[in-house]
Formats: C-alpha cells, sequence, structure tokens
C-alpha cells in the first residue's frame, strides 16, 4: 500500500478523518521549509500506551499545516507494560518530566501536547487542541537552509525579547510499528516527526542575533530526514516559552 493511503487509512480507522485542515496530509516534500511557523506542538507518546494513537493520528495531521512545527517524543516510562517503545528514551521522558516542573505539576501523563512551550493539552483532545491554537505566535524569526552539505542558520536580533537557547531537533518524518505486546498489541500504528535527537547549539543574544554552520552528517542520525530549530527560554534550567522555529525536510 503507498505511503499517502496507508495515512489515510489509519487516520480513517481512529476516526479522525474530519480534518482541522482540508485533506489528508503527508509528509513534507523534500526541501519544504517552514520559515515562519505560528505553533510549536511537541507531543509525548508512548507506543505502549492505548490512549496515544488518536493523538499520533491528529499530530500527523496537523503537521501538513504550513504554520505548525509537530515533534513527537517517545518517552519510555509505559515501557514496563511489556512492549519496549522502539523510538522511546529516558532523556525525552525526563523532558518531560521537566516541562511538568516548569509548569508546577505534579505528574507527567499521556498523550501529552505541549503548545510553544507555554501550556499544555490532552493531545488526542481535538477541542483542546483547536483552542490552544487560536491564538498561538511566535515572535522571532528563524531562517535555516541547506548550503551543500551544510545546514545554516540565521536568527536576527529583537531586544525586546530575552536571552534563549538555540535546539537543533532532528526527526524521522514517518514510520510505521507492528506491536507486539502491551496495550497496543497486535496493532501497526503509524507516527510522524519522531525525535531521533534533540541538542542545544548555543545562545541566542537579543542584541545581536544568532548565525550558525553545522554538517548534515554529524545531525542526520537514526534515518533523520528532517531537522527543526527551536529559540527557547529556560527559567532555572527548566524549558520555558519558545520564541521562534523553523523546520526543513530532507
Amino acid at each position: 500500500m503507498a505511503r499517502t493511503a496507508k495515512i489515510a487509512a489509519f487516520i480513517a480507522a481512529l476516526g479522525l478523518a474530519a480534518p482541522i485542515a482540508t485533506g489528508v496530509q503527508t509528509p513534507a516534500a523534500a526541501g519544504e521549509v517552514k520559515s515562519r511557523p505560528t505553533a510549536v506542538l511537541e507531543l509525548f507518546t508512548s507506543q505502549g500506551c492505548s490512549s496515544c494513537p488518536p493523538a499520533d493520528a491528529l499530530l500527523m495531521e496537523l503537521d501538513g499545516r504550513p504554520e505548525i512545527v509537530a515533534l513527537a517524543y517517545h518517552v519510555d516510562y509505559w515501557d514496563y507494560i511489556g512492549w519496549e517503545d522502539t523510538f522511546g528514551s529516558a532523556r525525552y521522558s525526563d523532558f518531560q518530566r521537566a516541562y511538568a516542573h516548569s509548569f508546577g505539576a505534579a505528574r507527567v501523563y499521556t498523550p501529552q501536547l505541549v503548545v510553544n512551550g507555554r501550556t499544555d493539552v490532552v493531545g488526542s483532545r481535538r477541542g483542546e487542541v483547536n483552542r490552544a491554537l487560536a491564538s498561538t505566535v511566535l515572535e522571532l524569526p528563524v531562517a535555516i537552509a541547506v548550503d551543500g552539505d551544510f545546514l545554516s542558520i540565521e536568527i536576527e536580533g529583537r531586544p525586546s525579547l530575552a536571552e534563549a537557547s538555540v535546539w537543533l531537533v532532528s526527526y524521522r518524518q514517518l514510520a510505521e510499528v507492528e506491536v507486539e505486546r502491551g496495550e497496543n498489541r497486535g496493532r501497526e500504528l503509524a507516527y510522524s516527526n519522531i525525535v531521533t535527537n534533540r541538542q542545544v547549539l548555543g545562545m541566542w543574544e537579543p542584541q545581536t542575533g544568532a548565525r550558525m554552520r553545522l554538517p548534515l552528517e554529524d545531525i542526520l542520525v537514526d534515518g533523520s530526514d528532517g531537522i527543526a530549530v527551536l529559540v527557547q527560554i529556560e527559567h532555572n534550567g527548566l524549558p520555558g516559552a519558545i520564541l521562534g522555529a523553523a523546520a526543513l525536510s530532507l
């Protein structure tokens, strides 16, 4: 079955055929850049969570919108049920806990969708997601481009904003997994924009901005074919508001 047909069948089977944007969305075309998004959606999900597939499908759908950068972080704390998430990492579980501390929350959950680093909603609840997206804005333009074997990043200065960290997130645009055990046993599940690595590149200074040039071979790990750059404020080492972002498919 063709990739587009598989995605359509997956979304329809979950009862999510009525899209936010018209039509079923497919992974971005090679070279496509999301240069002025208004929202970064970070979904914390797991192959071992029976409540997560509708959120995974919704994230895939939302990724088709040019104003949205969508990222899926697979956590590992559901592995104890009997199925080890093939994309799961303790790093992403810790990242989610850091968000919880930042929000003053006592626990973490899946599927949790963090919007622009500022708020969170249940990732499978379309109405809540729509309301969270209604007023999103990212103040800071981020320019990224492939220049030969390098990734070029340019972020202008904006004195009215606070100092922030520049994060590079690599991801795999699409994958399918046959889950053999756990809550989703016997299901073939589709996933999009699966984070494969997250690393800080340096600081963005409001007065001077930032320019960076990185070799692609050091970025594209574990089957990655997408890159996002996020400019995010931190408070006492905890993630805060995202000021700007851009994404590029390869």
